[in-house]
């Protein structure tokens, strides 16, 4: 059954059920880097409806808190505070609005001859690599004043929850592995006796969301902005994934520069309100497959659910007291998937690591990335990702390739 002439008040229930699909991701990524996860539902609302008008409302994806911008956002955090940081991230949505203007002009081939999979496939591995630390920190207890061993146990329970659901579920709950791992690790830490429920019997059931103004400092903008060329690339394979579910070419129709233009401003938006940058969710493109409910009208729906919830004061306060080593248990396997993406995105793409240039490249991007390597130059510095991004890009142009080599 498709959902083209199905009742409002059904689409809006499926437009729930996606936001149910999207909800535990969505509110992990604020939960880890200190944001607030009402202002995060607020910004995943706003930003999908910006997406959907941006793409003429054709496509059914649901936009929310991006993954490959939790290390960047924590170390912006510490190192200059959020409105630094959010102001930087703000700046990196034009990384997307510059990508749709190339795209635009001179095609979709432009982005596969500077960034190829030998460049994009080790920074997003960098990602989540430079990730385990603070998962294993996390799910060990270091974060929280908690006892190891009573660490140790709620966040490996909470793992192999989530590990149990991801492989042997069936139907829609396939589909929220994070939610049912946070579900049996909150519920657990309830019956330890580990969660204080006060926050949550003070909070008002109506409150504003917590929005803040971004701060803009040429430093923290230029550490952030390279970040945004892994996400966006990878959207390009967000985009080719719901064409191959809908059974449509949205990168024609609407267009690749429309999906990224919107993915950019859903991003800008988002910072400029507080909230984590926003990219397409693809357990909710799978939520799509599984249901095959292909009106983008169900994912209006799922946005102003988003942007209700998240004047709920009640539910920020209930999130809020989600221990953050049940957190760790989950973002154990959420960052090596993430490191997983990249080494898809080689094997995918064939990429043979045998030849020196591609070997070069990746041996070089990783190195830098989990050895955090750092170059300074007067005032100004480069580390991380960014300096990641910026040695791939340069290295894939400066290489020359070999003669027969495609990658």
């Amino acid at each position: 059954m498709t959902t083209e002439n199905i009742s409002t008040p059904k689409q809006a229930f499926i437009g729930l059920q996606m936001l149910f699909v999207a909800f535990g991701a969505l509110v992990l990524v604020p939960l880890i880097t200190g944001l607030d996860p009402n202002v995060a539902l607020l910004t995943a609302g706003v930003g999908t409806l910006i997406f959907q008008v941006c793409t003429k409302r054709q496509i059914p994806v649901f936009l929310a808190s991006s993954f490959a911008f939790i290390a960047p956002i924590q170390f912006g955090v510490q190192q200059w505070g959020i409105p630094v940081t959010m102001g930087a991230l703000l700046c990196s949505g034009f990384i997307y609005m510059a990508l749709s203007a190339l795209v635009k002009a001179k095609g979709v081939e432009i982005l596969h001859r500077y960034f190829p999979p030998i460049v994009i496939g080790p920074v997003i591995m960098v990602i989540g690599l430079g990730l385990a630390p603070v998962a294993v920190d996390m799910a060990t207890g270091k974060s929280a004043n908690i006892a190891y061993n009573t660490a140790i146990v709620v966040s490996m329970t909470t793992l192999v929850t989530t590990l149990i659901v991801a492989v042997f579920a069936k139907g829609l709950l396939k589909l929220v592995p994070i939610l049912a791992g946070l579900t049996v690790g909150y519920l657990l830490s309830i019956f330890m006796g580990l969660i204080d429920f006060t926050k949550v019997i003070e909070a008002p059931w109506f409150s504003l969301p917590n929005v803040s103004a971004p701060e803009f400092q040429l430093d923290a903008i230029l550490y952030l902005l390279p970040i945004a060329l892994a996400p966006a690339v990878e959207h390009l394979g967000d985009v080719m994934a719901i064409s191959q579910v809908a059974g449509k070419d949205f990168m024609k129709k609407p267009g690749l520069h429309r999906t990224l233009l919107g993915d950019g401003l859903a991003t800008s938006a988002a910072a400029a309100l507080g909230g984590p940058p926003n990219t397409t969710y693809s357990e909710v493109t799978g939520a799509v497959m599984l249901t095959k409910n292909f009106n983008p009208k169900i994912m209006t729906w799922a946005a102003v659910w988003a942007i209700g919830f998240s004047f709920c004061g009640k539910i920020g306060a209930f999130l809020s007291t989600i221990p953050t080593f049940v957190m760790g248990g989950i973002m154990m396997l959420l960052f090596g998937a993430v490191a997983v993406v990249g080494i898809n995105t080689l094997i995918k793409a064939k990429v043979d690591l045998s030849i020196p240039r591609n070997l070069c490249i990746a041996s070089v991007v990783m190195t830098f990335g989990i050895g955090g390597m750092l170059i300074n130059i007067g005032e100004f510095s480069l580390k991380g990702i960014s300096l990641c991004a910026l040695v791939a890009i340069l290295l894939n142009i400066v290489l020359p390739k070999e003669k027969n080599a495609t990658h």
